[in-house]
C-alpha cells in the first residue's frame, strides 16, 4: 500500500534539504501513519485502516462511524 492516510488523504510531500552553504537537494516529508484496527459496533466487525495521527484524533473526537461515513461521502474509502 502507498503512504496515504485513508481518512484525511494526507500523503508524502516533497521539499528540499538546505545545507549551511544553501545547497538544495530533494527530500520527502512522510505523514505520521499507523495501521490500526477499529471495531464498528453497527456492523459488529473489525476493520483495519492506515491512518495518520491527526485522523486518530478525529476518530477519538467524532467516533469511527461518523468518520467512516464522511470518508465514504468524499470518496476516500
Amino acid at each position: 500500500m502507498s503512504r496515504v492516510c485513508q481518512i484525511t488523504g494526507k500523503k508524502v510531500m516533497v521539499g528540499n534539504n538546505v545545507s549551511h552553504s544553501n545547497r538544495k537537494t530533494k527530500r520527502k516529508f512522510y505523514p505520521n501513519l499507523q495501521t490500526k484496527k477499529f471495531f464498528i459496533p453497527e456492523e459488529n466487525k473489525w476493520i483495519t485502516l492506515k491512518v495518520s495521527a491527526a485522523a486518530l484524533r478525529t476518530i477519538d473526537k467524532k467516533g469511527i462511524s461518523a468518520v467512516l461515513a464522511e470518508a465514504k461521502a468524499q470518496g476516500q474509502l
